[in-house]
């Protein structure tokens, strides 16, 4: 199952998931209906009163849809908010905590390979035990909460395990199918903190006419309770395989089944419940059984045993060192890769390259760290404080070739930023311009953390700012539209915070013309010569479904960047199929020759991962890709 059919998946688990929870208010209501009776003394013998029946039903509907809505609604800013609520500290860039920066490079090194946003890092100081959570709507928003007995307690290989099954819910969809549940299951809990109000309430008058109303609040507590059970098993219901395909997916990031059983075998020793009061309405989000354990735990535990996850571990384990290939096998056949993505004699079709998104294998996790490893010393300081990282982000957009063009740049950015903001720029510039052209966008990526610390209206002043230096420039580089469309998708959240990206298109009829775009945007970066530039347009427009039902143009349609941002954001609202089919075609567009130039690299990279399909950076040799220009426009 590939990145697609597992976000395809999480939807259908979202529909089951209601169902189950419309099941679980239907059982809700009969109890308080039965209870009713006997509050309000019905006639004897009498147990149907639709008036009553109906009147319970209505106030219960509305109760639990009015609270499972209040909690919907705190849940827009993201896992943010869940982090919070469970005490977390954000872990800031610029911290000197060395156990915090172990954890910081980690999720970096992870991102990097994975192709997704650095996840913001959430300390839960006050929990001893071992435990962490991922929370968010899509990668691009994604936070990770991990506690301080992890760090105190786990090495640094068992830590990659525990980030890389966080980043398997990350990339799978998990965590939107994880917040939605939250937010229903609130519904449930409102019943029994109602009754738990009402119980709390004694009756001033002796009377004995009918029950006191402490009583009845005591019967919606156990109503209540079951609800909670109900809760309980649906979350169990939703979570426990897909806890199973996350141990999976740590072992196969990190090709290190050692790490994840490590972490295991450490918590069938110690603890890994949370003290947090907010953990029952969060519990089936985290790496361990955050809850205290009970008769029933088999039943209504949401994570499997930890016996059956060592063993199952244990199997990868034993499969991955007997399909192990030797060491000169395993160069060759990375070499083969890395060749391939670079324009070498080996081949990588466009299903490899779908099939790695959303993924990470054990030589792009090596690969992101040897690339924070050669980073200039002043780069991989400048990322991790706000006015540093907002510099180097000047500096990428800054014409390197042209020194007329950076020189009218440098004079409108000194008319919008403070002295020492510019002359930072001029600095990171030089040391930007030394660098492989294929370091760009993980460069991007790693400034990111450090500039989500400025307000929503200073982000968009960021945006703006780098904006206006391509106006300055009079002219749009393709390198330049790349760092505008990353930058502005993995500021997005924070600028405007809440805003849900929902699925609008199911059939390729609707994005047509959108998709035609996008593929004769990569046609003409990556091809010079008319034909060879139709030739691969139309490779990539029949790998689209239903193809031969469309009107197809003979070549590439001209187009502009602004063209290709407009179609870029309307395909984002396609189903995870459809976007399956426009990765799948652009990638037999950009592979018609077996090669990767960095332009191509780039721009099916950003397109990629504005569509919230991240794809790993394309590996290539020791020397790196030859630096070039990418001054060519998309028309």
């Amino acid at each position: 199952m590939n990145f697609f059919e597992h976000q395809d998946r999480a939807r259908q688990n979202t529909q089951q998931l209601i169902g189950l929870f419309c099941l679980s208010i239907a059982v809700m209501i009969v109890a308080i209906y039965i209870v009713a009776l006997f509050f309000f003394r019905m006639a004897p013998r009498i147990w149907w009163h639709p008036g009553l029946f109906l009147s319970v039903g209505v106030v219960t509907i509305i109760a639990i849809a009015l609270a499972s809505v209040y909690k919907i609604l705190c849940l827009r800013e993201g896992g943010r908010v869940i982090a919070q609520e469970l005490g977390g500290r954000l872990l800031l860039p610029e911290t000197t905590d060395e156990q915090g920066r172990q954890l910081l490079n980690i999720v970096k090194e992870m991102a990097i390979a994975s192709g997704i946003s650095v996840p913001e890092v959430y300390l839960l100081e006050a929990e001893t035990s071992i435990n962490a959570f991922a929370a968010g709507f899509t990668p691009n928003d994604a936070v990770i909460g991990i506690t301080r007995g992890s760090l105190q307690h786990l090495n640094r290989d068992e830590l990659q395990g525990v980030i890389g099954h966080e980043f398997s819910h990350i990339l799978n969809g998990d965590m939107r199918l994880n917040l939605r549940l939250m937010g229903l299951l609130h519904g449930i809990l409102f019943v029994y903190l109602t009754g738990e109000l009402l119980w709390r309430i004694r009756s001033s008058s002796r009377e004995e006419k009918g029950l006191p109303l402490w009583a009845f609040g005591l019967a919606l507590m156990a109503i209540g309770g079951i609800g909670l059970l109900c809760g309980r098993l649906i979350k169990a219901a939703v979570s426990r395989q897909r806890e199973f395909l996350a141990d999976a997916s740590a072992v196969q990031f990190t090709r290190n089944p050692d790490g994840i059983s490590g972490v295991l075998q450490k918590l069938q020793q110690m603890d890994s419940r949370l003290i947090s009061p907010g953990a029952e309405a969060a519990s089936h989000m985290f790496f361990g059984n955050a809850l205290n354990p009970s008769f029933w735990e088999d039943m209504f535990a949401t994570h499997p045993p930890l016996t059956e996850r060592i063993r199952r571990i244990g199997g990868l384990k034993v499969r991955n060192m007997s399909t192990m290939p030797s060491p000169a096998t395993r160069s060759h056949s990375q070499e083969s890769l890395t060749m391939g993505f670079a324009g070498g004699g080996a081949k990588v079709t466009p299903e490899q390259v779908v099939n790695q998104v959303g993924s990470v294998a054990p030589e792009h996790f090596a690969h992101a760290q040897a690339l924070l490893a050669q980073l200039p010393e002043s780069l991989r300081l400048g990322v991790r404080e706000q006015q540093s990282a907002m510099a180097i982000v000047f500096a990428l957009a800054l014409d390197t070739e042209n020194l007329q063009v950076q020189e009218r740049q440098v004079a409108w950015l000194r008319e919008v930023q403070p002295a020492d903001v510019v002359e930072k720029t001029l600095e990171f510039s030089r040391e930007v311009s030394q660098l492989d052209s294929t370091i760009r966008l993980p460069l991007v990526d790693l400034t990111v953390p450090a500039l989500r610390q400025n307000t929503a209206k200073e982000c968009l002043r960021l945006c703006k700012c780098i904006q206006g230096l391509v106006i300055a420039s009079k002219s749009l580089s393709l390198g330049n539209f790349v760092l505008q469309l990353v930058l502005w998708h993995r500021l997005q959240p924070y600028i405007n915070p809440g805003s849900v990206t929902k699925v609008e298109f199911t059939s390729i009829e609707q994005i047509w013309p959108d998709s035609i775009l996008i593929l004769s945007a990569l046609a003409r970066v990556g091809q010079s010569q008319p034909e060879a530039i139709a030739y691969a347009f139309r490779s990539g427009v029949y790998r689209l479904p239903e193809a031969g039902q469309q009107d197809k143009p003979d070549t590439a349609v001209n187009s502009n960047f602004a063209e290709v941002k407009k179609s870029i954001e309307r395909l984002r609202l396609a189903s995870p199929k459809l976007k399956q089919a426009i990765v799948d075609a652009c990638a037999h567009t950009v592979l018609l020759d077996n090669k990767v130039t960095p332009a191509e690299a780039d721009l099916l990279r950003a397109i990629a991962m504005t569509l919230d399909c991240p794809i790993p950076p394309f590996l290539n040799p020791q020397r790196g890709f030859p630096k070039s220009s990418t001054k060519k426009n998309a028309r």
